[in-house]
């Protein structure tokens, strides 16, 4: 390599995308690197898959940097060299070469946005001149919802929503919402009954054994099934883009309707699978939107459907990273509720007799991927009511889904799913008994447990805590007009119904592992 280097740039493992302006005209004083570190394995014990995926991604983006005659520096996993950390294996390139300059693309992360503005300011210090870029990816700034909602006193995904359609003038009709009206939620909530078929998953098939025997070889620990001889996830922009004209043509109209449903056979049913994609920078949201928003306009999807995507996009994508870094760095910490209670073993494997939980959570384990509903709906319902660390929780999901990068997965567990913010992000807690869950899914047939009743040795837990949970934090729910038909029906119950449900809804606690 040549000793002309004066410039490095840094590129992270969610910053694969290869349209950069950065990487538009190969310098040859410039360096770009990247690296495998144990630094970023370890923070979080990790899916199998989400490991592979996003070093395989590197590797490739490497490759294909270097065939546009970029000059890359990679660390692997296994090299001698590598220090197995940012900040060490830049001090080492620093050394090495005449550095004068070094970038780096704002990360997504706090704590990795933090480190880089330390890393700068020591460079700084030793006479390196500094340049923080922008990833070009995001359709809004950090701070937008924060300048939206700074004189209000809650904060409103719809409204985010609704000046973000305007400002990137999405299924707009001059000023208004073509349909006249802005959100079709209500349309999009249908239970799936085998019919139309789940699309064949037209992903292509990866055989990543010698990288996964070279992650293992290296000491990373993981949990998950690796899948490393039939990966399914995208590589590349190229594979990303063959993903998405697939789910476009062939998923997305029947994406809403079936948006929230749940079945055993079928745990992809019609969503995208784009958000790995998406979350490492490989396709930029507004293509993804506009790909959406033309099939409507060619009358190939319905606008219940193309509308329903695309807020998952352009509103709530966004709007959980303003609320990130609005909240940052406290909101890691927030617990409203003063939940504590430690995950039960079977989230690491699914063991469980309630047939919901074992059902998503096998499926997480498997492809490392589950979608909203039962990450909210089922896996997060559980949590809430059980009273979960919420911080534990966090971790959990942040480490098994293969998407689940904290700016994004964070304000949706604590948040939306825990409501450990207080009421933040989300203006209700999402919880449910049985009923929701059997209304959605097939998972109440053949459960161990029975939905109807509440009570007893055999009673879904599910029903039991649902009441026992506003029963325990009527003094932070009892006002909200959001549930305003709750607390009127406890009113109604017998004293010795409701002392039923909270002994049971006691049992289950403190026997989570016997569930």
């Amino acid at each position: 390599m040549s000793e002309t280097i004066r410039h490095l740039r840094l590129v992270l493992g969610d910053q694969l995308n290869p349209e950069h302006p950065w990487f538009q005209t190969p310098d040859p004083e410039v360096l770009i690197v990247m690296m495998e570190v144990r630094q970023e394995t370890d923070y979080v014990l990790h899916h199998a898959q989400k490991i592979i995926a996003i070093f395989a991604g590197m590797r490739r983006l490497a490759q294909q940097l270097s065939a546009r005659r970029h000059k890359v520096r990679y660390f692997k996993i296994s090299d001698s060299a590598n220090q197995h950390s940012i900040a060490a294996n830049l001090q080492q390139l620093c050394q090495q070469y005449r550095i004068e300059k070094f970038s780096y693309q704002l990360p997504d992360e706090w704590r990795l946005d933090q480190q880089l503005h330390q890393i700068a300011a020591d460079f700084e210090k030793a006479g390196i001149q500094t340049s923080a870029d922008d990833s070009a990816h995001f359709l809004s700034a950090r701070d937008d919802a924060q300048r939206l909602f700074s004189q209000r006193q809650r904060w409103l995904m719809e409204s985010f929503y609704r000046q973000m359609r305007v400002r990137h003038q999405v299924l707009m009709d001059g000023n208004q919402p073509v349909g006249a009206q802005w959100n079709f939620d209500h349309d999009n909530r249908e239970a799936w009954r085998g019919t139309p078929a789940e699309p064949q998953d037209q992903r292509p098939v990866h055989d990543h054994r010698l990288l996964w025997e070279e992650i293992q070889a290296a000491g990373v620990k993981s949990f998950g099934e690796p899948s490393a001889q039939r990966f399914r996830w995208p590589l590349d922009r190229d594979e990303a883009l063959q993903q998405l004209d697939f789910f476009i043509r062939e998923v997305l109209p029947y994406f809403g309707r079936f948006q929230d449903a749940m079945h055993s056979a079928a745990p992809r049913l019609f969503h995208s699978l784009l958000s790995f994609a998406l979350n490492v920078k490989m396709l930029h949201p507004l293509e993804v939107v506009r790909a959406a928003e033309q099939a409507f306009q060619n009358g190939a999807v319905p606008l219940a459907s193309a509308e329903g995507f695309i807020r998952q996009i352009l509103g709530w994508r966004e709007y959980v990273r303003g609320i990130y870094w609005a909240a940052m760095p406290d909101y890691a910490q927030q617990n409203a509720l003063q939940h504590a209670q430690s995950l039960p073993p079977w989230f690491w494997n699914g063991q469980t007799g309630m047939r919901c939980l074992s059902q998503s959570i096998q499926a997480s384990l498997q492809h490392a991927h589950a979608h909203h509903i039962q990450r909210l709906m089922v896996i997060g319902n559980f949590a809430l009511l059980a009273g979960l660390d919420p911080q534990e929780l966090h971790q959990w999901y942040l480490g098994i889904y293969i998407d689940a990068f904290e700016w994004v997965e964070l304000p949706n567990t604590l948040g939306m799913s825990q409501f450990a913010d207080g009421g933040l992000l989300a203006t209700k807690p999402y919880v449910s008994t049985s009923a929701y869950i059997h209304k959605m899914s097939d998972y109440c047939k053949g459960c161990a447990y029975d939905r109807k009743q509440k009570t007893g040795e055999k009673a879904c837990p599910f029903n039991a805590m649902y009441w026992d949970f506003f029963l325990r934090h009527r003094e932070q729910f009892a006002r909200n007009p959001r549930l305003g038909m709750i607390y009127p029906q406890l009113a109604k119950m017998k004293e010795e119904d409701k002392t039923a449900l909270q002994l049971r809804a006691a049992w289950c606690r403190s026997h989570l592992d016997q569930l």
